[in-house]
């Protein structure tokens, strides 16, 4: 696209544009992490598996038996279709408000840092109502999960700060900007 002598070319998207898909788009890739990482690869919790000591009477589905492991796993895979769901509204979101150089954006210091601040908010989030409020299930259960469960929430602050400082000083990719400056001020 063509600009005028003296002016500017037209940017991509501006920076509060991308907030919103970016905190979506963190929030379901980061529940993504959460599920894949401790729910199936580590295993050390699934969403119920401490219901035997929740804070809302949710029946105890043992997941050291067949049919509690079973009725743990349907509610992971619920857990893992709101992820999906968020992160198919997050695109939905950024393509309605990305209209020209889609491509581009992605090397955004504004949306990654957006995308880290959403998955930070998922943290803090599902680690307060899930392991504190409603006690459902605790990040590794066991005599120190109090300290896993903090370290649960500071990871997630401290996503939300890196998040934020990322995107604090970016702007939207520039594609007329030489290398490496679309991404400051």
């Amino acid at each position: 696209m063509a600009t005028m002598p003296g002016t500017a070319p037209p940017r991509t998207a501006e920076p509060s544009s991308l907030r919103l898909p970016g905190i979506v788009l963190g929030v379901g890739l980061g529940g993504f992490v959460d599920g894949i990482l401790l729910h199936q690869l580590l295993q050390w919790h699934h969403m119920l598996t401490s219901t035997n000591h929740d804070r809302i009477g949710v029946k105890y589905y043992d997941p050291h038996t067949v049919s509690g492991l079973r009725m743990n796993t349907v509610w992971d895979g619920v857990f893992h279709a709101v992820c999906w769901v968020a992160v198919l509204l997050g695109l939905a979101l950024l393509y309605s408000r990305v209209t020209h150089n889609r491509r581009a954006v992605w090397t955004s210091r504004v949306l990654w840092g957006w995308i880290l601040f959403g998955w930070g908010l998922f943290n803090l989030v599902e680690g307060v109502l899930d392991h504190q409020i409603l006690g459902i299930h605790h990040v590794h259960g066991g005599p120190h999960q109090a300290w896993w469960d903090a370290g649960f929430l500071v990871l997630g602050a401290l996503l939300m700060l890196a998040g934020h400082l990322i995107q604090r000083g970016g702007t939207p990719h520039d594609p007329a900007a030489p290398r490496g400056a679309g991404d400051h001020a």
